[in-house]
């Protein structure tokens, strides 16, 4: 790419040199104009028609989402009279270098912004004949003065309006945006905090939710998939999310046809709480664990996703441990960081569970204090950690090559030998291998005091505290 390339991230009219990701704009109804009055200082106004996007060639991550928000906001912010938007990079995306070269992934989500085709019609089905396409943004290009790097973008003049002077849009926090994790979570509080005072959203079937929630195109493999499977990996965990993290209490309500789900719909609840500290301006997204990950040579959309699926804390810790077996190159030099940083996250089955964040996690471990018994409680809670961490440490033995699992079994045959082991023991593991139910707990001792170190199968109290809130 060249350096004028670089430079120009992408400009409007593109769409005729290259295939647009083309996106259809559905609108929950019944619409009802919001009322007018003064705004909150971190409210974005988002226009109805943006709410429930769905994807038609490639999926829409939380990180552009987000990133499409703050910007939508600070562009509302700076007034409709402006043809271009401006702002320091490091307000719409933080933890990169920005005196670096290294923007790639920057300029990936700026060019699908630019590039992603979406329909805008009227909300209201009969209201009007006028119909638009167009990208979420005009175009986006990169400017670094006195050692600052700059963002500056435009909207499409026939949609410029009603983006920053919208008359039917939703009134949402840009704070508890920057909270939620999952696309999904993102997407349902959109459309919730839309119909926040009617009480429950539009009904619809549920292979409408489906690619709306899950900012994943319609595939003919996505389309053979149970109901059940979508409740499953989606709705749960983002109305678990919503829950946890916003000022909203949602719920989900089915429409049977005969046995069988047909249409569903959420009813929303204002909760009854004290309001979000008021913020001046968006947080920036922060691409700090991605750019961490892609430095340690893991795949940055393989990355992101297991941001997604398994929370910041997850990552960055799996992180930690994947520089280190880098830096040790214990048993041997790291063939594949992305798959042995997979291996390090949290087992499948407490993959779908939406961390909460540390605050909230000491609220429901007090709650929890009042139930329990203390000495009985923390023994459970360490007893469920140390399960995780044995399995977590089990998935990196079998992430291993079969030549690697053979030094390590060399390995730990050696050092049985030192500490004069039983007999037994090393029998076993000569004639089946460390796999075996006898020999399996001890080489995971031994992978663990290599890659980890002392004090591997004991928890801190930050660990603790989050398992105490997964097990509540």
């Amino acid at each position: 790419m060249s350096e004028q390339e670089d430079q120009q991230v992408v400009e409007a009219g593109s769409a005729k040199k290259r295939s647009p990701r083309r996106v259809r704009a559905f609108v929950a109804q019944p619409v009802v104009t919001s009322p007018q009055g003064p705004f909150a200082s971190d409210e974005l106004r988002k226009p109805v028609n943006t709410l429930a996007i769905v994807p038609q060639s490639k999926k829409i991550t939380p990180l552009f989402r987000k990133a499409y928000n703050v910007m939508l906001f600070l562009a509302q912010e700076q007034g409709i009279e402006k043809d271009v938007y401006r702002a320091p990079l490091s307000e719409v995306l933080s933890g990169l270098d920005f005196d670096s070269h290294d923007t790639a992934l920057v300029k990936k989500h700026f060019r699908a912004m630019a590039t992603t085709a979406v329909e805008w019609q009227s909300p209201t089905t009969g209201e009007g004949a006028n119909w638009a396409i167009s990208g979420l943004i005009g175009h986006a290009e990169l400017k670094t003065e006195r050692n600052q790097t700059w963002l500056e973008w435009s909207y499409s003049v026939k949609l410029k309006h009603e983006l920053l002077e919208p008359s039917v849009f939703a009134r949402l926090s840009i704070e508890i945006i920057s909270q939620l994790r999952s696309h999904a979570a993102i997407a349902l509080y959109e459309i919730c905090g839309r119909y926040r005072d009617i009480g429950r959203t539009s009904r619809q079937h549920w292979s409408w939710w489906r690619p709306v929630l899950s900012g994943k195109p319609e595939t003919d493999k996505q389309k053979e998939l149970e109901y059940r499977f979508f409740k499953r990996d989606v709705l749960k965990p983002a109305i678990a999310e919503l829950n946890a993290m916003s000022d909203l209490e949602v719920e989900l309500v089915e429409f049977k046809q005969g046995r069988y789900t047909a249409d569903l719909q959420f009813s929303i609840k204002k909760k009854k709480q004290a309001n979000l500290p008021p913020t001046k301006a968006p947080k920036p997204v922060d691409l700090s664990l991605i750019v961490s990950a892609a430095a340690l040579g893991v795949d940055e959309d393989r990355a992101e996703q297991m941001l997604i699926d398994y929370g910041p804390e997850a990552l960055k810790e799996g992180l930690a441990s994947l520089e280190r077996r880098i830096a040790t190159a214990y048993p041997e030099p790291l063939r594949d960081p992305t798959r042995y940083l997979k291996s390090l996250m949290p087992a499948d089955a407490t993959k779908v569970v939406k961390k909460l964040p540390l605050d909230k996690a000491e609220a429901q471990a007090s709650e929890v204090a009042h139930k329990e018994a203390p000495v009985q409680r923390q023994a459970a809670w360490t007893e469920e950690w140390l399960r995780l961490r044995k399995q977590s440490l089990l998935d990196q033995l079998e992430a291993l090559s079969e030549e690697e699992q053979g030094d390590m079994e060399a390995a730990l045959l050696a050092d049985m030998d030192a500490r004069n082991a039983h007999p037994s023991l090393k029998k076993r593991l000569q004639m089946s291998g460390w796999r075996h139910p006898m020999v399996r707990h001890e080489m995971v001792r031994f992978y663990a005091l290599a890659v980890i170190g002392d004090g591997w199968d004991k928890p801190n109290a930050e660990q603790l505290l989050e398992i105490a809130a997964n097990m509540s």
